[in-house]
């Protein structure tokens, strides 16, 4: 996963310098036709939402940035930070840019640590929007195909930024500035935050491949915006009351649901129907589907492009495209974020196949390889095949990418090589998945539990290691990580004849604060004794968490271990609880309603 992740000959499978070389396309005159007119719609939607935080700013925000002194006279105000600013900013990753920011911004001055929280927020948001503005304004400029991509991956990760940024002021501004309207509780402001702070890693990790004039152009136009977003989420984690217990976010703002109330059949959200919470259990025969995509006509539509745009943006209400058996191999193919509640049904793992063969060596960014891509909340995919046929010569390839909250893939095969699952962001929960890979092939900034899934290592290329994870946490803020639940780690037939060439860890840090963990799970002998492998000599080996509890199999003994100070073998129930799907992605009701059986606790 990533970019720049391919250094030098000892690294996993690393690019040599005269490879690339031979790889560089000449700049393009111009755009593809799609990018034209992109700008207009941008403006129009940064427009829309800039009426959205004009409600959000009250009149008390607005005091300006001058004040009247006894003659009547107006007179400068003071640039020095209030005490309630200096407390606030105090608790940030980047305390002279928050100081700096908020004593430059309207009513900042004459606020409580209270009203500095969605201060900050508001602050951010306009912030991003200016971003995003200026970034729309180079659309047209000449760009070589590497440099489109990555530009295009910052312009739609910008977009859901705001989106994501809109949510959490609209969730922490009080009642009479237009907030508090029950938009979400404090884990959805805090994925949120996590969501917009991982965006922006990914556009810059993308623009570190690039050179000239336009990544020029593109960081002096983003500059800031990581370490603003950085700091509205240390800001918020504070107010939030929001703990930490080794690295393990404790949610202990919201009633937790125990484990029998996940199980019981009964308690519904208000706004779900039982017959929703049954789809993914119900046999496709049985499923009134809104959508049928069949390659040969007798459905509604021959492509799954086509269905996905049929789909109304925005709708609250479950819609169910039924993609029958077949290969779909189709160009961008993705959920945007406007996509909500969309459900994909196949015919079964190996029948319903949708597949790519799009890799870094074709000039494309990670995050742009992907077979199939999904952002748009409520995302659930069932009973089909995602993959990636680059092959592991190729490197990053991405078969399924996920930045959808509360998104659910059950019965599904997810298979590639280098890179094959990209938990992105937000909320996930795989359960009873097959997923296939060598290097870093579950990687990402996702909220994530796999659960009950089968996860097969296969065989790389020669003078590689296989690494199963590769998580990018990169703020003590953020409430992500990959939770490995009551899984099978085995080797494929190919690799288990060549084990002994081939050794695979269960991770490796891709970020400071990398988060993984693995819980009662099943382990081959294919699993090195060391277990964990170092990303770049002591980079992040004291601020990790990589965590074990209660594994079992020939490759699960903890006695030759690495011994890094963030590694930890896990004894107390309490601590390896933080990470199951009851406390670690549902501090509300989502998981239960979409009728997926999953295991809320540690078992049964």
């Amino acid at each position: 996963m990533g970019y720049g992740r391919l250094g030098s000959s000892e690294s996993v499978g690393s690019i040599p310098e005269s490879t690339l070389s031979q790889l560089e396309i000449e700049p393009t005159p111009g755009p593809p036709p799609k990018a034209r007119g992109k700008r207009k719609l941008i403006v129009l939607a940064l427009l829309s939402v800039l009426l959205v935080v004009a409600t959000v700013i009250s009149a008390g925000l607005l005091v300006g940035l001058r004040t009247k002194g006894s003659s009547g006279a107006l007179s400068p105000v003071r640039k020095r930070p209030t005490q309630a600013i200096s407390r606030t900013c105090s608790k940030t990753r980047y305390p002279d840019l928050c100081i700096n920011s908020l004593v430059e911004f309207p009513g900042a001055l004459a606020a409580g640590d209270r009203d500095l929280v969605h201060i900050s927020f508001n602050m951010t948001l306009q912030r991003v929007g200016k971003a995003l503005y200026g970034v729309s304004e180079i659309a047209n400029v000449a760009m070589d195909a590497l440099a489109r991509s990555a530009y295009e991956d910052c312009l739609e990760l910008l977009e859901d930024s705001m989106d994501q940024l809109s949510l959490s002021l609209n969730s922490v501004a009080p009642p009479e500035q237009g907030g508090g309207k029950g938009v979400g509780s404090t884990e959805d402001v805090m994925t949120w935050l996590s969501a917009a702070l991982t965006n922006q890693d990914t556009c810059n990790e993308g623009l570190s491949d690039v050179s000239g004039n336009v990544k020029d152009q593109m960081q002096n136009r983003l500059s800031d915006i990581s370490e603003l977003v950085s700091n509205c989420l240390a800001i918020f984690a504070s107010s939030s009351g929001n703990e930490d217990f080794s690295g393990i976010p404790i949610q202990n703002k919201r009633r937790l649901m125990t484990e029998s109330s996940f199980q019981t059949e009964e308690e519904l959200p208000a706004w779900l129907t039982r017959r929703e919470r049954r789809l993914l259990e119900m046999p496709v025969s049985s499923i009134q589907a809104d959508i049928v995509v069949s390659k040969d006509g007798t459905g509604t539509y021959k492509t799954i492009t086509e269905a996905i745009k049929a789909v109304p943006e925005h709708s609250n209400r479950r819609t169910i495209i039924y993609v029958k058996a077949g290969t779909y191999e189709e160009s961008n193919l993705k959920v945007g974020r406007k996509k909500t509640n969309l459900m994909f049904i196949g015919d079964g793992r190996g029948k319903t196949v949708i597949t790519g063969g799009k890799n870094v060596f074709e000039k494309y960014t990670t995050f742009h390889t992907a077979s199939f891509a999904a952002t748009g909340a409520g995302f659930i995919a069932r009973d089909m095949t995602f993959e990636n046929y680059a092959g592991p010569s190729n490197h990053q390839a991405v078969a399924l990418r996920v930045g959808a909250d509360h998104a659910v893939v059950y019965r599904c095969n997810i298979i590639g090589y280098q890179d094959t699952l990209y938990v992105h962001s937000q909320r996930q929960f795989y359960r009873e998945c097959d997923i296939y890979g060598t290097v870093d092939f579950i990687f990402g900034n996702a909220a994530v539990v796999l659960q009950n899934c089968t996860i097969y290592a296969r065989k790389p290329m020669d003078q590689q290691k296989n690494t199963i994870t590769a998580q990018n946490r990169k703020d003590p803020n953020q409430n992500t990580g990959i939770s490995i639940h009551n899984c099978r780690i085995l080797a494929t037939s190919d690799l288990e004849a060549s084990k002994a060439y081939f050794p695979t860890y269960l991770g490796r840090p891709w970020k400071l604060y990398s988060r993984t963990v693995y819980l009662l799970s099943y382990m081959g002998d294919h699993i090195h004794p060391r277990g964990w492998l170092e990303w770049n000599a002591t980079f992040a080996l004291d601020t990790l968490y990589y965590g074990e509890y209660m594994n079992y199999g020939p490759g699960a003994a903890v006695g030759l271990r690495v011994k890094w100070p963030g590694y930890r073998v896990i004894t107390s129930t309490v601590e390896a609880s933080k990470f199951t799907v009851g406390q670690f992605i549902s501090g509300s009701s989502w998981l239960p309603s979409t009728g997926v059986a999953f295991l809320a606790g540690l078992s049964v």
